[in-house]
């Protein structure tokens, strides 16, 4: 569960309301192109605007159980346990939020993530860069594990499901606890 409210209050809450609705969407979608120095017209820009808008509208559809525009922390632990409980049962949405991760931090382009590219963005969230290094070398097994999509998408999934503290999984959204 300390897992699934990391990702609440650090990636999705932006505007730190304590519901996830349409703002926080927007918000990051603002953070991420100023990070990255995308502009209103650059292709990268309109594109982030457009992945979250309709990571936002799936997430709204599967999680806000009473339709009032919002996902509240409870009806988002809700939707990642019935994920847990079948992680075949994924939705579009899902997987457009990981791809899009994954893309983020590949800044570089060249189908791989490495520390630097991971810590530039974890520092976009307020996450210490020894946090995330500390991180990235877990996830990583010291290096020795190149992240490309395939790989990214593997350690997605176990940090969603697996209940092992220690799951290299557990480390992709850049830190090495859940307090």
């Amino acid at each position: 569960m300390k897992k699934f409210m990391y990702l609440f209050n650090v990636f999705f809450d932006r505007n730190k309301s304590g519901a996830i609705d349409k703002k926080d969407f927007d918000i990051a979608a603002e953070k991420i192109c100023s990070v990255r120095g995308w502009k209103v017209g650059d292709p990268q820009y309109e594109k982030t605007k457009q992945v979250l808008a309709n990571v936002w509208v799936g997430l709204k559809e599967k999680a806000d159980a009473d339709n009032d525009g919002q996902v509240t922390c409870e009806e988002w632990c809700k939707m990642w346990e019935d994920y847990c409980r079948d992680p075949n049962s994924v939705l579009d949405w899902q997987n457009q939020f990981r791809d899009f991760m994954f893309d983020l931090e590949d800044t570089s382009g060249d189908g791989t993530i490495d520390e630097e590219e991971f810590t530039m963005i974890c520092a976009s969230y307020n996450i210490a860069p020894e946090e995330s290094k500390d991180a990235f070398s877990k996830f990583t097994a010291n290096g020795t594990v190149e992240i490309n999509r395939e790989k990214f998408g593997d350690l997605w999934v176990e940090y969603l499901t697996s209940e092992e503290p220690n799951a290299p999984g557990n480390f992709i959204f850049g830190v090495t606890k859940f307090e």
